[in-house]
């Protein structure tokens, strides 16, 4: 065997092996949830991040996560991507819990606390990081189809946009996201009629 195939082999064997996906729970450390000031999330992160750089714990505290989920919303009758948190107030931490940890991560500036019982941290079982961080096949499939959110609710006025009852006016009777249709009690003739619509054929009031 030659020494340029042995390198190949080598080479091939590294792209193997990158291209396996590890299980968030099956990584180093245990995830902790930590309680931060509303609106603070992001703060927060990036405080840990900075923290954990110059106490040089990057060995011991290993990933900071704000949960979320991209969602599609109508707005202005248009769909748009975003992403919403899973969890507002809350953030994910991976790390070796001691001493150091505990005291340098609960006294970061904008974090309330730990979540766990009284005062001792307690790490999310197998079931709860699947629960909040999904498997490797339901984050490939959360990343391929986001969910869909629309920006009305059953019982709301909307204004028809598009079709032979525009800029006809409605109350929202039910709304089938799996179809991404609605329908809407349009007055027609001083009765109300259901009217099956589309999400981008109305528009809120």
């Amino acid at each position: 065997m030659s020494e340029d195939t042995v390198v190949e082999e080598v080479e091939d064997q590294e792209v193997e092996e990158q291209e396996v996906s590890v299980h968030p729970y099956d990584l180093p450390g245990e995830w902790f949830v930590l309680n931060a000031q509303s609106g603070h999330e992001k703060k927060v992160q990036t405080n840990i991040l900075t923290r954990i750089k110059n106490l040089h714990l990057e060995e011991k505290v290993y990933e900071v996560i704000i949960p979320t989920d991209e969602v599609v919303e109508i707005r202005n009758g248009k769909k748009v991507n975003i992403e919403k948190k899973t969890f507002p107030g809350y953030v994910l931490v991976r790390m070796d819990l001691d001493d150091t940890t505990w005291y340098e991560i609960r006294n970061t500036p904008s974090v309330i606390g730990f979540v766990g019982s009284g005062k001792v941290p307690i790490p999310l079982s197998k079931r709860e990081v699947e629960r909040i961080l999904g498997t490797n096949e339901e984050i490939e499939v959360k990343k391929e189809s986001p969910k869909f959110k629309p920006d009305f609710e059953v019982g709301e006025t909307v204004r028809v946009t598009t079709g032979p009852f525009a800029d006809f006016n409605g109350i929202i009777e039910e709304i089938n996201l799996d179809q991404s249709k609605v329908t809407v009690l349009v007055n027609i003739f001083g009765r109300e009629t259901p009217v099956e619509l589309g999400f981008t054929d109305i528009v809120k009031n």
